[in-house]
């Protein structure tokens, strides 16, 4: 039987133009100044608690992010946490390097969708397109996705690299993964895309996120605004965490985690919904909510915008900072 012949698109004849091209929509003026919320909602304050303690006894903390939370301007807390090392491992979508990446390189980001869809300029930008180069120089040097783009920020030229969550968290030495979807991201549109260097780069960073995952006993996972990547990575390398602490003789069962999103949910939160509710299939709900804590660890849900609740919880962290907590590296 013969196999079809099914074409590619020929990436050489597509037309790229730069961003001064572009209409953005979110400047520098969008990202919010490090200032002090001035209500803490009660959950936030109990897992700053709970934050604090697995900083001390060295125990994981891990955020993750939909690309959401960089357009809502929370940059300066995110990193500031990093830097007083409350985070530990920081874990976000091939979009959330696009958005750090431009805010670093023009001050800007974010194009209309409905407006440039219309005549195929939609994420066709030369400038986004040297991240491709950066993830297949990465590959190369056995990077993970999201070190490679760190570094390259951190120890680039950018004129607004001080704005970029993942040039900080390479500066902290914070581990910052990425894992993408080929085919989900703009940079996937352009001739200089590498797939295998996504894929090697970014399955890097998820054997490390499991890695991180390891100390994950006495720790915490928040994850804000991702209803996909965030709690399907977490299941699987949680699963892996545990299998290996299996092998030793111990267990990763008391441990937090915080999902702040705008989804309503009930104040059962903590059962999972039946399978002909339509919340059951929000991945946030019974993975990190309900199952993955099933066995000793505890959960908490906040319903609100990422400009509200990462600052509270900035400011239950800084408010509550005690003698021997951690502080900024230098």
């Amino acid at each position: 039987m013969t196999s079809a012949v099914f074409p590619a698109i020929d990436r050489e004849k597509l037309l790229l133009e730069p961003l001064a091209h572009r209409e953005h929509l979110l400047g520098l003026d969008a990202i919010l100044p490090l200032e002090p919320a001035q209500r803490i909602h009660k959950s936030l304050r109990t897992v700053a608690g709970r934050i604090r303690a697995a900083a001390d006894r060295r125990s994981s903390v891990v955020l993750m992010m939909g690309a959401h939370v960089l357009r809502s301007g929370v940059q300066r807390y995110i990193i500031d946490l990093m830097e007083k090392g409350y985070v530990t491992c920081l874990s976000m979508n091939g979009a959330g390097i696009i958005h750090d990446y431009e805010f670093a390189l023009i001050g800007a980001t974010t194009e209309s969708v409905a407006k440039y869809i219309r005549d195929g300029r939609f994420g066709m930008w030369e400038e986004t397109g040297r991240i491709n180069d950066i993830v297949k120089s990465g590959a190369e040097s056995g990077l993970g996705l999201g070190e490679a783009v760190g570094r390259a920020i951190e120890e680039g030229n950018l004129p607004f690299k001080e704005n970029s969550i993942l040039g900080a968290a390479y500066r902290c030495g914070c581990l910052a993964t990425v894992h993408v979807g080929i085919g989900y991201d703009i940079v996937h549109e352009h001739p200089n895309c590498d797939g295998a260097a996504y894929g090697r780069t970014s399955y890097t960073d998820f054997l490390r996120f499991a890695g991180a995952l390891e100390a994950l006993e006495g720790g915490v996972v928040m994850n804000f605004g991702s209803a996909v990547m965030g709690p399907e990575v977490y299941l699987k390398a949680l699963s892996m965490a545990r299998n290996r602490a299996r092998a030793e003789g111990r267990w990763i069962m008391d441990f937090t985690t915080l999902v702040c999103d705008l989804v309503k949910l009930p104040s059962t939160y903590r059962r999972e919904a039946s399978r002909n509710n339509p919340g059951y299939y929000f991945r946030p709900w019974k993975t990190m909510l309900v199952r993955t804590v099933a066995d000793g660890g505890e959960s908490f849900y906040v319903r609100g915008m990422h400009g509200e609740t990462i600052p509270q919880l900035w400011t239950a962290l800084v408010s509550g900072t005690r003698k021997g907590s951690p502080q900024k590296k230098g």
